[in-house]
């Protein structure tokens, strides 16, 4: 059982799954950071000062030591951005990555006759070539 885990855990599937796994993870904080910190602070000052982090409906306030109660809907619009730039990033990369092999499967595609073919060229090409006795 330990020999089979081992085998799958070193096939390369799984060891890019894992890369993309973590490369994913440090591009979702790049993505975060520039929403939060870029992107959301302009949209704020175009729209007067608004930061869309502190955007919420209070549905019941505070009393004493009871929290209050709220739909934090800012933070739903800055996560709602930073899926979109996420999807359009991975979308650019699939979309790279298809003209990429796209193009490896055209060349495939036109494949070099065997030698077995050339060599029936060869003999068609003599026997046409040679005259009636």
């Amino acid at each position: 059982m330990l020999k089979d885990f081992k085998e799958f855990a070193l096939k390369g599937n799984v060891m890019d799954l894992a890369i993309g796994v973590i490369i994913g993870g440090a591009f979702g904080k790049i993505v975060t950071s520039l929403v939060n910190d870029i992107i959301m602070p302009l949209l704020g000052m175009l729209t007067g000062g608004i930061s869309f982090s502190d955007l919420k409906i209070v549905l019941s306030p505070a009393e004493g030591e009871i929290a209050e109660v709220a739909l934090c809907y800012g933070n739903f619009i800055q996560t709602t951005i930073d899926f979109v730039i996420i999807a359009f990033c991975i979308f650019m990369i699939v979309k790279i990555l298809t003209k990429f092999t796209k193009k490896k499967e055209e060349k495939a595609a036109d494949p070099k006759p065997s030698n077995e073919e050339i060599l029936l060229t060869e003999i068609r090409d003599l026997l046409k070539n040679q005259s009636p006795s």
